[in-house]
Parts: C-alpha cells; structure tokens; sequence
C-alpha cells in the first residue's frame, strides 16, 4: 500500500466518498420506519444494568414510550449497550486513515462498524506538515459528511526517545504556529492532538489547543512528573495509550504516568488487547482513574479486522503476525489491530471489570471528551440509536447506527 497517495482536491474527494460510501444499513425489520421495541435484555444504563429491560427507537432516535404500531424484537438473555466510541484509530479492513483513498477509508470504517464503532475519530500518523494539512482537509470531508467524528493527529510533535512507529526523521518540536496550521487545516473537525509536551513550545501548543477547543493529549513523550503536571495545568486533558510511549514508573522519578493517574482532569486512553498492556497496568489505571476517566481506544492500523501480512504505517513498513502489529525493521509494536468488540469482552471475561464500568470507558466517557454527549453514549431517550447486542459470552449479536442496522440482530 502506498503511504502517501497524489494529492486530489476537496471536491473530488467528496465526490469519490459518496459514491464509495458502503450500503451498510437497514431499517427495522417492519416496514419502513416503524417504531422499533428492543425487549427482554439487560439494558445498562448510566445508572447501572437493568434486567428485562427495554429500548425504544423511532427513526434515529431513542425514545421514552412505544407508540402503538412499534414492532417488539425480543432480545432476552442478551445485553443491549451505547455503541462504542473510538477516540485513537489509524485504519482498519486493510485501509488506512492516514493515506487511503475514500474508498478505502469508507471500507476502514465500515470495518470498525460492524465491530460496534458506530463513532470514529480518525486518526494520523506522523508525516511531512504540507502532506498532514491537505490531508486533513480531505478528512474534514468525511467529518462534514458524518462519516467520522473528527480528525486526531498523532505527531509529528513527539519525542524521539519515545517514538514507537512514527518516522524519527518527520519529527519536529511543537511550533505553535504548525500546530496552528493543523488545526486551520481540519477546518473545524480537529478533536485532538497527540504531543510531547516537555519539548520547546510544548506547554504553549497545549495552551492554544485548549483555546481552540482541541483536546490536547500527552503522549509519545520523555516528560518528567513536574513536566507533565505543567502541561495538564496549561490545558492537557487526555494521556494517549497510557504506559506506552512513555517513561515507565519510578518509585524516584515518578515520571507522566503518576502524574496523569493522579489528576482529576486526565481521562487515560488505554489499549486493552493483551499485547500493549498486563492486566495488573490495566487494574492499576481503573484503581486510579476509575471509570469516569478511562476511555478505551484501539490505536488501530489498516490490519485491524483484515489479517496478518505486510503493511504501511505512514513511511514505515509493519508485519503483522498473528495479530499482533510491529515495525519490520526493529520489531517496535506498530499500533493495533484491536477491533472494540474484543476489547469489551476481554475487560468484562478476562479483567473481571464490571459491565456499566466497560460501557462507561468505551462510550460515556469518549462521547463526553467529544463533546458528544448530549447525543451519544448512553441508551438514553433523546439521543441517536447507536446500540450493540452482545450475548451473555459478551460476544457481538447485532449493531445499530442511527437507528438503522448495521450488523442485523443474530438471535438463532
């Protein structure tokens, strides 16, 4: 795949994304657009799980009562949960956020879709500030269409000594005046920005995201605690995958991870697909942050739900094998190919997280970042039916988007 495609203009990339955009959906199963009754499953709502529960779609919402014509789908002995929210996503069904074509991206997503992402922020990579920019503006394409929830730029405003897959040779200290240009680029649909905030400008980019109501996360960083405490004090309010790419946790030099732990205004990203984290970091994080601040990401690349082989990562070339993501050249772990169905059921089967504590880290607490949460996040009437059926193994039965579905309920 190649990593960085000729350039094509706004207007034919919105051209090309209609007409690539994937038939995916489908009304409910009446007729048209009759009111939908999900009955009979543990429904978990922010106030916790309700057994023999209930939810109600007209149209793309959610509403509080049935009206008389609503057609009832039975959904006993399973668990109907907010769609999931992935704030930290690269690719995916062999796409690449960071350089595919619209066709290709539509494909990424539609990957994450069936696998419960009903809202995605695409994420990039490090690359050259001209090619990040007019990238940016074609992605800002897909926003404005509501295909994805926003852009995430991840560099080339990190560290060396912290660089995980990011080309060593693109990056660059964190000029507020680049990071100004990114931001401009987007066009209103950056959400985030990944940096080290202990290089020169750090703390004063962070300052300018915080003004232009960007999400500035720490990460790929060498900060100290003192460092990393500055920089959630001038507005820093997301650890990008906390533990990676980072200093690890010293009983003297503390280093960003006590420091993001510990400060009520950190939600942490976590990847919890087994291979980036032990499951006593993943405990540690929810015994410090709780709930209320984890938000479970995958950091996916374009393998995530297509298989192993050779791919692109930006410049750099990445092998995957037996799932598992890593720089051909050095054996670096190269992001993910982490799907948020897996890492649903992974917290609840294998970490024993309770299930309103998983649905809080991989829906409420993204929509809530994003600024989303008056419309997203939670099985609430008044906000959009993005909803997932999962069977008592916790494994995916069915997903809705908008009240339409996208993966039709599997109940056999």
């Amino acid at each position: 795949m190649a990593a960085h495609p000729g350039a094509r203009d706004s207007a034919e990339f919105a051209a090309t994304a209609a007409r690539a955009r994937p038939a995916t959906t489908h009304p409910h199963p009446a007729t048209g657009k009759t009111p939908l009754v999900l009955s009979g499953a543990t429904v978990v709502l922010p106030t916790g799980p309700v057994k023999n529960g209930q939810v109600v779609i007209e149209g793309p919402r959610i509403t509080a009562t049935a009206p008389d014509n609503a057609h009832v789908l039975d959904v006993k002995d399973h668990y109907l949960v907010p769609g999931f929210i992935d704030l930290h996503n690269h690719g995916g069904g062999g796409a690449s956020f960071t350089s595919g074509t619209p066709e290709e991206i539509l494909k990424g997503i539609h990957t994450h879709r069936i696998h419960g992402t009903t809202t995605l922020v695409a994420s990039t990579v490090t690359g050259d500030m001209d090619f990040l920019a007019q990238r940016a503006g074609l992605l800002s394409e897909l926003a404005e269409q509501g295909d994805i929830a926003g852009i995430h730029f991840e560099g080339p405003f990190i560290s060396p000594c912290r660089k995980g897959a990011h080309s060593e040779a693109l990056l660059r200290d964190p000029d507020p005046a680049e990071v100004r240009k990114l931001i401009d680029s987007a066009r209103g649909q950056a959400r985030m920005l990944t940096l080290a905030t202990e290089l020169p400008g750090g703390v004063d980019s962070v300052r300018l995201l915080a003004e232009h109501g960007v999400i500035a996360a720490i990460g790929h960083t060498d900060a100290t605690y003192e460092q990393t405490v500055e920089a959630i004090d001038a507005g820093a309010t997301v650890a990008t995958h906390l533990f990676n790419a980072m200093p690890t946790l010293g009983h003297r030099t503390p280093g960003p991870i006590a420091a993001l732990l510990e400060d009520e205004r950190i939600t942490v990203e976590l990847i919890n697909d087994g291979t980036h984290l032990h499951p006593a970091a993943l405990q540690l994080a929810f015994h410090h942050a709780r709930s209320q601040r984890v938000a479970f990401i995958t950091d996916a690349m374009d393998a995530a739900g297509f298989g192993d082989g050779r791919y692109m990562l930006g410049p750099l070339e990445v092998e995957v094998s037996e799932g598992v993501a890593r720089l051909a050249e050095s054996g670096t772990i190269a992001g993910s190919t982490l799907t948020l169905d897996r890492a649903f059921k992974r917290a609840v089967t294998v970490d024993g997280l309770p299930v309103e504590d998983v649905v809080a880290a991989i829906s409420a607490n993204p929509a809530r970042l994003l600024g989303m949460a008056d419309r997203i996040g939670s099985l609430e009437p008044g906000k959009d039916a993005d909803l997932v059926l999962l069977d008592h193994q916790f494994d995916l039965k069915g997903v809705m988007r908008r009240g339409e579905w996208v993966v039709d309920p599997q109940l056999g």
